[in-house]
């Protein structure tokens, strides 16, 4: 309160955002399985997912596998209040919070980002932090270091 504010004009000086900051949900198709806990779990209802099944033949004679393929995935940012429940609920780490923020629109309906333009944010998502050196290793991690000490004395 004692110092002045610094007004920086936007368009022409960038914004100093925290690297992590929250933008726009960004989507790695590769990994989403069409599990639709992410739509179900929106509060908004601002998901929408399209799929179909596929039938993969069987190596060595068994049973046909089938497998959903993704149609359409789409998310319309007017509906949408960046609680970040369904990038929480995805167990498949197929959506990230990217820091980009400059997507505005003069048409509402552009809002509607499908699986392209959500694919084109993931390259501008920061990588993961590294853990804490002094933090004890995760469950998984533990459970995985057991199970190779209980197979090296075999």
């Amino acid at each position: 309160m004692t110092r002045r504010s610094i007004t920086r004009q936007y368009p022409e000086a960038e914004p100093d955002l925290p690297p992590r900051s929250r933008g726009v949900i960004a989507l790695f198709e590769e990994n989403c399985t069409v599990c639709m806990l992410c739509a179900r779990e929106c509060p908004d209802w601002c998901i929408y997912i399209d799929s179909h099944k596929e039938t993969l033949p069987a190596e060595g004679g068994g049973r046909p596998r089938t497998r959903n393929v993704l149609d359409r995935f789409a998310i319309d940012f007017a509906l949408c209040m960046y609680c970040g429940i369904c990038i929480e609920a995805c167990p498949f780490d197929a959506l990230f919070w990217s820091p980009e923020f400059e997507y505005a629109e003069y048409d509402i309906a552009e809002l509607t980002h499908e699986r392209d333009r959500l694919r084109e944010w993931m390259w501008t998502v920061p990588p993961p932090q590294a853990p804490d050196e002094r933090a004890e290793p995760t469950k998984e991690v533990q459970a995985a270091q057991k199970a190779a000490e209980r197979g090296d004395r075999r």
